[in-house]
């Protein structure tokens, strides 16, 4: 793994927390009714989770010698209670893939800090995850 192929791996994950981002921002402003305004508190925290992930890459990045991209990755809106958590557990089961792979990358690279840190990612999206399943669960009770 070279250090230009590792930036810009991480500028794809760059990507996708800022989607996240996006997303839960979203969701966060337009979930209503009694299972909205429920998910509404759950979601809110996710938030600033997503961002503190988006600016250690864009850190990261920046430290390798990189210019972080500051493009959330494209999503897709969606309305109803159901189809967001089924969408934020597809998107947090993506990112567990993604950064599982990258921790093994870094390892190659030879940076152990960072495979440690991507490692800690996996981790907080693992978390995500098991949460959206739980809610989803739940959902028609």
């Amino acid at each position: 793994m070279d250090k230009d192929k590792l930036i810009a791996l991480l500028n794809d994950d760059l990507g996708h927390e800022l989607q996240a981002v996006c997303v839960y921002l979203y969701q966060y402003a337009v979930a209503s009714g009694i299972k909205g305004h429920d998910l509404r508190q759950i979601i809110e925290p996710e938030i600033a989770d997503e961002l503190g992930h988006a600016k250690f890459l864009a850190d990261k990045i920046v430290a390798l010698g990189g210019e972080p991209r500051i493009e959330p990755a494209a999503w897709e809106p969606k309305r109803d209670v159901r189809s967001m958590l089924e969408y934020n557990l597809k998107l947090e089961r993506e990112a567990i893939a993604g950064y599982t792979e990258r921790a093994d990358q870094a390892k190659e690279f030879g940076d152990v800090g960072l495979a440690v840190r991507l490692e800690d990612i996996v981790a907080d999206e693992t978390e995500h995850a098991e949460l959206m399943e739980r809610l989803l669960r739940g959902i028609d009770h």
